[in-house]
Formats: C-alpha cells, sequence, structure tokens
C-alpha cells in the first residue's frame, strides 16, 4: 500500500519535518554525484553502521548511529521514506512541538540503529536509511491519530485502486509486515541474506515511537477534533 496524504491539516508549519526532508534529499544528492562505485562504497562505509565494526569498536563508530539515518541506498529507498515523512512527519510535528520533534526523531533513529546491529552483529554491510526514525514517526502518529483517513494507493495492475483506509489499520498493516520479516529474518546470519533490509530497526522504531509519542506529546490544544476533516 502507497501512502498519498492523509486528512489531518497541521496548525503550526512542520519547519523540522521540512528540514529533515531537505538534509536527507542533500546528501542523497551527494551520494549521487560520486564517479564510482568504489567512491561510493568508501563514503557509505565512513558514515553508515557496519554492525560487525560497531561492536568491535563502538567508541570510534558512534557517530555512524546518527549519520546512517541520513542515507539511502537507491532512488526508491529514499523517494518511499520521504513519502511517508512527508504525510505523517508534520502532523506529529504539530503535535510535539518542533524541539521536542526533532529529538524524538534522532532518538528513535539511533535507538532502532542500535537494536538492528544487536541483531546482526556478525554482519558487515552497512547499516543506512532514515526508516528507523520514520518508523518511530509512524508509531507517534497511530497513537495521536489513530482514526484519521489515509488516502491509499493499492497497487495491483489494471485493478489498482485508491481508497480511504483508517490510520491504525494502515499503520497496523505496515508494522505487521515489518514484525513477520523480522522474526523471519531471526533465524539467518546477516542483513545480506534477507535482502539487506534492516526489519527489526523497522519494527522497533514503530514500537519506540508508540510509547515516546505520550511523553514527548504537548498538551492538547482545545478545539475541535480534526480526525475527519476533508483531505487537502
Amino acid at each position: 500500500m502507497i501512502p498519498l496524504r492523509d486528512n489531518i491539516s497541521s496548525q503550526t508549519k512542520p519547519v523540522v519535518n521540512w528540514v529533515l526532508i531537505l538534509l536527507n534529499c542533500y546528501i542523497f544528492f551527494i551520494e549521487a554525484r560520486f564517479n564510482t562505485p568504489t567512491a561510493l562504497q568508501e563514503f557509505i562505509s565512513r558514515w553508515a553502521v557496519v554492525p560487525s565494526m560497531f561492536l568491535a569498536d563502538p567508541a570510534s563508530h558512534w557517530t555512524t548511529l546518527f549519520t546512517a539515518a541520513f542515507l539511502h541506498g537507491g532512488w526508491m529507498h529514499i523517494i518511499g521514506n520521504m513519502l511517508f515523512l512527508h504525510i505523517f512527519g508534520d502532523n506529529v510535528e504539530d503535535r510535539m512541538g518542533h524541539y521536542r520533534y526533532l529529538v524524538f526523531y534522532l532518538l528513535i533513529g539511533v535507538s532502532a540503529n542500535v537494536i538492528q546491529v544487536y541483531l546482526s552483529s556478525s554482519s558487515k554491510l552497512p547499516l543506512l536509511g532514515a526508516s528507523g526514525a520514520i518508523a518511530g514517526v509512524l508509531g507517534a502518529y497511530f497513537f495521536y491519530h489513530p482514526y484519521a483517513k489515509v488516502m491509499t494507493l493499492i497497487p495491483f495492475g489494471i485493478f489498482s485502486r485508491i481508497v480511504e483506509v483508517p490510520a491504525f489499520i494502515f499503520l497496523g498493516l505496515w508494522f505487521l509486515m515489518q514484525a513477520i520479516q523480522g522474526t523471519a529474518s531471526l533465524g539467518v546470519r546477516t542483513m545480506q541474506d534477507v535482502g539487506g533490509v534492516a526489519w527489526w530497526a523497522h519494527a522497533s522504531g514503530f514500537v519506540g515511537g508508540l510509547l515516546l509519542g505520550p511523553a514527548f506529546a504537548r498538551s492538547k490544544r482545545t478545539g475541535k477534533r480534526r480526525d475527519n476533516l476533508r483531505f487537502t
């Protein structure tokens, strides 16, 4: 399922979410400018988290827990991540406030990377992407707006449809898929054996966002509930 938009209108400008999207895109632009695969691989190895290297010397590689969350492995990777961040991140920032949202995003991103590192401790494959942090955003959104409507594209060839899906169903199915894939990956030796996807970073990020969402929320503003507004 591909989200297209939701029906929750933010009351504040999501400046932090915009900056995060622009920063991710800018760093991907830097990646795309490397002329050779070797140069790109050296850049990735320098700034991504390599589980086996990190666990061998955490003091020398701790910064990669942050920097890895701003790297992406290809066009589909960054487009998918930024689409989810654009649709769901503005409402989470609106509910938390700018500063709290930034701290939340970075905290979840680092935590998700740590969990994935320890669950793939022998892997020499670089761990990169904003998926863990964005999964935390989805978890917080699930807590704040479970009955919001998500306009969703269900791709199925000529039978593709665009439908309204309640957020708790859309995000619940998303989490279930990550958890199932993550459980299946526990029986393999490295991330490469499961296609290089950090399923547990996704699942743990979502749970972290769901649990921390209440703590990071500002006092709820007065006014009518907005979960049933029209799409904008």
